[in-house]
């Protein structure tokens, strides 16, 4: 059976210049889609997948993120005052206890696999998930909770796939596909941002991993990887090739890429059509912007 897996890294270390103004003083990812930040999409799905501690790698200027899970008691106070017992109930929420909670600096931005090792020294020799917060997925089970009982089945190191159209591939890590389990791929080999005409799938890893601690001995070689980065995928590729088995999962639920403008708005279109609070009023103004071809300018 394979060991129990209760840490998450969560790479947040990015400038976010995609979203520039607003990342000037206001860190990616904690944007909100409707009234939440994207950080918090991630950390409750991996609350419900069973996740205790949470490690965020970070960099300069990020202090609003670490502030953001730190108590507020004249706000608690406040909401206690006035008996806006279900504001209070949506703020605990978002609060870590003591502990449960690292930050550690990434000082130069070398990639997600450089990102990836900085946590080492929290990791040990533990199995562990990797979560970037950019990839908002909606489902009736959280991805990772879906992933988590897969690997505790398979053992190994684990990614979440989904098909993306050819031409797309060089944007994503690529699974080159082995046996195919229904929901679960085993993978022969892996390659960063191939060329349409070069990827060995159509089959690409998206932002959850679950990994063994030896993907981190492999992050230890600095290998430099596409772009000139160090490449998570390129560690966990070397694993393959020294017979650790590696699978790919093909998550239930619909993947949204908050890392690009339009994936953020498409997300903060479908999050808000899911609330009976939100929905009929933005049906309506929905309608009546196709109905016109207008929008706000």
């Amino acid at each position: 059976m394979a060991r129990k897996v209760t840490k998450a890294i969560f790479p947040v270390a990015g400038l976010g210049t995609r979203f520039l103004p607003a990342t000037k003083s206001v860190p990616k990812e904690i944007m909100t889609l409707v009234d939440r930040p994207l950080v918090q999409y991630a950390i409750d799905e991996a609350r419900a997948a069973g996740i205790t501690e949470f490690i965020f790698v970070t960099s300069r200027g990020k202090s609003a993120l670490e502030d953001y899970f730190d108590h507020n008691q004249i706000l608690e106070q406040t909401l206690k005052e006035k008996g806006k017992d279900d504001l209070l109930e949506t703020l605990n929420a978002t609060n870590m206890e003591s502990g449960a909670i690292a930050y550690i600096r990434q000082h130069k931005a070398l990639g997600l696999g450089h990102a990836v090792w900085c946590a080492r020294r929290l990791i040990g020799d533990e199995p562990f998930a990797v979560m970037l917060p950019d990839d908002v997925i909606a489902g009736d089970k959280p991805c990772l909770q879906q992933m988590i009982e897969a690997y505790e089945e398979t053992g190994g190191n684990m990614v979440a796939t989904m098909e993306v159209p050819s031409e797309k591939t060089s944007s994503y890590g690529v699974l080159d596909v082995g046996d195919n389990i229904g929901t679960v791929v085993r993978a022969r080999g892996m390659v960063e941002k191939p060329k349409p005409e070069e990827a060995p799938s159509n089959l690409a890893v998206i932002g959850r991993y679950i990994l063994r601690p030896s993907v981190l001995y492999n992050l230890n070689q600095n290998k430099q990887g596409s772009g000139g980065e160090i490449q998570l995928t390129d560690a966990i590729a070397e694993d393959i090739r020294n017979g650790v088995p590696v699978f790919g999962y093909k998550f239930d639920g619909q993947r949204f890429d908050c890392g690009s403008k339009a994936g953020f708005l498409q997300a903060t279109v479908a999050f808000a059509l899911a609330r009976d609070d939100l929905r009929e009023d933005l049906q309506k103004y929905l309608h009546d912007v196709v109905a016109t071809g207008q929008a706000a300018q």
